[in-house]
């Protein structure tokens, strides 16, 4: 009974003490922020037609929709071009600011609602690619994302080192976002922009709250009730990380799990010709050459049909077996590469690659981390600063500060630093 309670305090501690999965988490945010930054630089010629006015889904449609669903899009507040255009380049540049990590607490909120403004003004267009990236920009507000190959980390660092060598840092630019972000939250709510499904208000409502919570906590560096309101953040941001977390896996082995099974009974893939049949439409065609030669074996087919059913309702299992788990997902992500490919659909696939990095091992990652370092001429930075890493203070991965054999330091020192973009 005793070991029982302190491993259950050990895994309490555990989950509300440290942020977990940071060079996962930086991954995913990363791939989504890519996948949809791509997605709308590729349809910038289209945007009129796919999400605009001049799209078959009219206005009306739309708000009839809206209307009756309770979902939530910022492009019917206010009628006229200049209005589509101001939102559609907000979507490009918190997809831009989401893949750099500058300011990840508040590109992330901004990111999701550029993705939910255009995907619920036009929802007959997309794939169930768009339907992964629509998770996703919502899982990602409630994550530490930026911890680690970021701008916010390189910002930290330095910060840090600042810390230590006694100088005062003061941020500026997070203040100025959240004001005016706030008033402009604020105006939309007075003018009943907000009406509807309440989830979303809320979310936007409680972020722009704990945007001040974080502020106001890391103004002073020691005294009170400021440090133990910072542990107090600290932990529950580690919470709601986690959780986070724990649900973008779920909902990749859900994903698969569905999937998989729905294939099992289809009479298509039961027979072995549900990839045959693709290759031969013309919409799914990019390269004909390509796709004949791939349908012209039997045996071929019949191996990537029945392997596909396969992959896809074994992989929820495998996680319980880190060695085959590693294996199985090389082999998803060579299939969704191939789908990208042979099928055209590449955004399609980059969602899928993106959720499924969420299952990456770490020293895979940190080893990935380390050569793009290297080839960008910058070895051994890993995301937090070199001046802070120099003084010892952090360890070599990025991850935190670097324990001391012997020594506990300062409570302060040890704790990320709470603020805007942590």
């Amino acid at each position: 009974m005793n070991r029982l309670a302190s491993s259950l305090a050990r895994g309490v501690a555990h989950v509300t003490g440290s942020a977990l999965g940071p060079y996962q988490t930086a991954v995913v945010r990363i791939g989504t922020g890519a996948t949809w930054l791509l997605f709308l630089l590729r349809e910038f010629p289209h945007r009129h037609e796919l999400y605009g006015p001049d799209g078959p889904w009219s206005r009306e449609l739309a708000g009839q929709l809206v209307a009756g669903n309770g979902s939530f899009t910022a492009l019917l507040w206010l009628d006229g071009r200049a209005w589509f255009e101001t939102v559609y380049a907000v979507a490009v540049l918190s997809a831009a600011l989401l893949v750099l990590g500058w300011r990840t607490r508040t590109s992330s909120v901004l990111f999701m609602v550029g993705v939910l403004s255009l995907q619920n003004r036009s929802v007959f267009v997309g794939d169930g690619g768009d339907n992964v990236l629509h998770l996703m920009s919502v899982y990602l507000v409630f994550t530490r994302c930026g911890r680690v190959w970021s701008l916010d980390a390189r910002r930290e660092g330095r910060a840090r080192a600042a810390r230590a060598g006694g100088a005062r840092v003061r941020d500026r630019t997070g203040p100025v976002l959240w004001s005016v972000l706030g008033l402009v939250l604020i105006a939309a709510a007075v003018a009943g922009r907000l009406d509807g499904d309440p989830f979303v208000p809320a979310l936007l409502g409680g972020a722009w709250l704990a945007q001040a919570l974080w502020w106001l906590a890391g103004r002073r560096a020691q005294g009170g009730w400021t440090r133990q309101t910072r542990t107090l953040l600290d932990v529950v941001a580690n919470i709601a990380h986690n959780g986070a977390l724990l649900v973008i896996m779920a909902e990749a082995c859900l994903i698969y799990a569905t999937a998989g099974w729905y294939k099992v009974q289809g009479a298509r893939w039961q027979d072995g010709t549900a990839v045959y049949y693709p290759l031969h439409l013309d919409h799914f065609s990019p390269w004909p050459g390509l796709a004949g030669l791939l349908s012209a074996s039997g045996t071929l087919v019949m191996l990537l049909t029945y392997g596909t059913v396969i992959a896809q309702v074994a992989f929820p299992f495998t996680l319980f077996n880190r060695r085959v788990k590693n294996v199985l997902l090389a082999v998803m992500i060579t299939e969704h590469a191939g789908i990208a490919v042979v099928l055209g659909l590449p955004f399609f696939s980059l969602a899928m690659i993106t959720a499924d990095a969420v299952f990456l091992p770490t020293p895979f990652l940190r080893r990935l981390g380390g050569r793009a370092a290297r080839v960008c001429g910058r070895p051994g930075r890993g995301g937090l600063g070199r001046a802070a890493r120099a003084r010892g203070r952090l360890a070599p991965g990025g991850g935190g500060p670097a324990p001391v054999p012997g020594q506990r330091g300062r409570e302060d020192e040890r704790r990320p630093h709470v603020g805007f973009g942590a």
